[in-house]
């Protein structure tokens, strides 16, 4: 047998018919206590017969002992025996260790809705628990503030969306109206922690959004669920306080306001005597009652430093959005003593410049592990406290900068030294030349042998083309593996690299250099700019890049890059109307000329062989008409005649 308690929790769940009252632990308290006197006063709970209520069950003899088979036993068998009574009920007690092992159905339909003394005694505790929930719920409305319960059981409903924060209020609405086949009315559509819930009056309507779960599918594909639930007139339904009550209420907070410090003390305001005297009820987790409140601060009092709300038995703080907007100079805020469950209802109150913040003795202080991780969640709502709950914290850091501070404009490029910024330039002229040329396969001489390069892209990377596919965004990939994978190393795999990625044209004017580093051995410095991709393959578009370089110094007083940083992102609307609107050499003051991408290749090739430098190079291939073979063999034969013209070497 099970014990009392257990066996009327079991009844709860399974027998009764109201959906979602055994939930409320009040509710199940008043069906528990029901059934338990039932149950004391039968001493074993209600008696149970023969299914036909004529005699004892039929069996078979066998040598004169009476086996009776239990209904649900295996066919064949026979469960434990049970002593029959002469007032024809079954001693429940009887058989090995008193207990019943068969399959029973105490309360079946044939029972309920027949007139025998079972039905009748299911009747009567059914009807008790009925009339326990009625004064259950009624008790819970008046401790709410709203009207006791009376006339039909269910008078509101409470809707709740799990999940529902992640949808938008008209999105959810609109799609429960359109499917739900009764028109509703919500009210006061809230959102707590990740669940939407509001109102509805009409039981017909609740009972219809709750048929009509699991049947809309959001964006994800994940089922809306729709939950019912009965509930006492929401309190924020009842009157506002009459005129002469906000008279008393006005001058009860004219008594609790210090002019001196514009500090008002409103900490257990239900409980003042003043108010209590003239019969006025102000319970500020009440929607009308806060509203009260903020209007008369709002029309006396707006320019309010401080305010002390603590021991209200506030859960909420939807209706302290306003404060912002009222009293815009308020500092101090002493919430404590109250019934704030989440740290997310600090969201609400983010806007105000606080400096002094009190939440002790409420029940989110408890959720953080250690007082660090508390500071450090409050204080990233309010950056500029410098008390919490009492206590000094360390300053702030932050920077003391004007509202509407103009930002300084970006500066042009920075060089250490002359002779830095002409061997930069020429290596920029030769790189890009190649890089800009269709085949990238001669920079391997630009690399070093365990060279290392990376492609980052930013966290949005619409319209980023090809680039999406070899991102290294660390933010991005959180495992260190992944992270190392995605790198090209060594000087093979990265001109591999660099061939596979889209045909390019770069805006030498664009350009800004700044050296970060500069010693004997390594030179690290920054390149942004613009560049188009001309890619057969996709849309000529314009982005806006910036890359590391690192190296350090190779043969024939060159540079030998060891590392090699790109980052791509799409070219602002400003970018793009400035791009290619000017044809300026280089960064600077370059004494090389912008060319095509083809007159660039033949300068640096002309270059290399001739071991000139790019600008004399330019000029011999300017004096033949760009015609390279005709050029070369010329400075070919000058040379072996021992008349080499005039020129600088590299």
């Amino acid at each position: 047998m099970l014990p009392n308690r257990r066996r009327c929790n079991l009844i709860v769940q399974k027998q009764v018919g109201f959906e979602g009252l055994h939930e409320d632990p009040a509710v199940r308290e008043v069906w528990i206590s029901n059934c338990s006197a039932e149950h004391n006063a039968t001493g074993a709970g209600p008696q149970f017969r023969n299914r036909d209520s004529r005699g004892p069950p039929r069996g078979h003899v066998h040598g004169g002992n009476v086996h009776k088979r239990l209904r649900g036993a295996p066919a064949g068998g026979f469960g434990p025996s049970r002593i029959v009574r002469e007032d024809r009920n079954v001693n429940m007690n009887s058989g090995q260790g008193g207990a019943f092992r068969g399959r029973i159905n105490p309360y079946g339909r044939a029972n309920w809705r027949g007139t025998g003394q079972i039905a009748r005694e299911r009747r009567g505790v059914v009807m008790r628990y009925r009339q326990g929930v009625r004064n259950q719920l009624s008790v819970t409305a008046e401790r709410q503030g709203g009207a006791p319960v009376s006339g039909k059981f269910k008078t509101w409903y409470k809707i709740t969306i799990p999940f529902g924060k992640k949808y938008e209020k008209k999105w959810l609405l609109t799609a429960l109206q359109n499917l739900c086949p009764i028109p509703f009315t919500p009210v006061h559509y809230s959102v707590e922690g990740q669940k939407a819930q509001f109102y509805v009056e009409d039981g017909n309507a609740a009972s219809a959004l709750c048929n009509i779960s699991h049947r809309i599918t959001d964006s994800e594909g994940y089922k809306v669920v729709v939950i019912k639930n009965p509930c006492p007139p929401p309190a924020f339904l009842q009157n506002d306080l009459k005129a002469l009550d906000l008279e008393h209420l006005k001058q009860c907070m004219s008594k609790r306001f210090d002019s001196s410090e514009q500090f008002l003390d409103l900490n257990s305001l239900r409980s003042d005597q003043d108010l209590i005297s003239k019969n006025v009820t102000v319970i500020l987790s009440r929607k009308s009652c806060m509203e009260a409140v903020l209007k008369i601060i709002k029309e006396n009092i707006p320019q309010l430093t401080g305010l002390n709300l603590s021991n209200n038995k506030l859960f909420k703080l939807d209706d302290l959005t306003e404060l912002v907007n009222i009293a815009p100079n308020l500092k101090t805020l002493n919430l404590s003593h109250n019934e704030l469950k989440s740290e997310r209802e600090l969201d609400k109150l983010k806007s105000l410049k606080l400096t002094e913040l009190w939440l002790d003795r409420n029940p989110l202080c408890d959720y953080f592990t250690d007082q660090a991780t508390y500071i450090s969640a409050i204080c990233g709502r309010f950056p500029r406290l410098i008390k919490l709950d009492g206590h000094s914290l360390p300053a702030p850091i932050g920077f003391d900068v004007e509202p509407h501070t103009t930002v300084p404009s970006c500066k042009g490029s920075y060089f250490v030294s002359g002779d830095v910024k002409e061997f930069i330039l020429r290596f920029l002229q030769q790189f890009y030349s190649i890089y800009d040329s269709g085949n990238r396969q001669p920079l391997l001489d630009a690399y070093h042998d365990g060279a290392c390069f990376s492609l980052s892209l930013p966290s949005s990377k619409s319209n980023l083309g090809e680039y999406q596919n070899h991102d290294h965004n660390i933010t991005q990939i959180k495992d260190p593996a992944m992270r190392f994978r995605v790198l090209k190393h060594t000087r093979l795999n990265v001109v591999a690299f660099l061939n596979e990625l889209p045909k390019t044209q770069h805006d030498l004017s664009s350009f800004i250099v700044d050296v970060n580093t500069c010693t004997q051995t390594l030179l690290v410095f920054t390149v942004s700019g613009l560049f188009k991709d001309i890619d057969i393959k996709s849309k000529e578009s314009t982005r806006a890049f910036s890359r590391v370089f690192v190296g350090v110094p190779a043969m024939n007083n060159g540079i030998c890059l060891v590392n090699d940083a790109l980052f791509v992102r799409n070219a602002t609307t400003e970018e793009i109307c400035r791009a290619f609107a000017t044809a300026a050499p280089t960064p600077s003051s370059s004494p090389v000329s912008t060319h095509s991408p083809t007159q660039l290749e033949m300068i640096t090739t002309f270059s290399q062989k001739s071991q000139m430098d790019l600008e004399w190079s330019q000029r011999w291939l300017q004096q033949h008409d760009w015609d390279f073979n005709r050029a070369f063999q010329l400075f070919t034969n000058l040379q072996a005649q021992g008349m080499e013209p005039n020129m600088a070497r590299t």
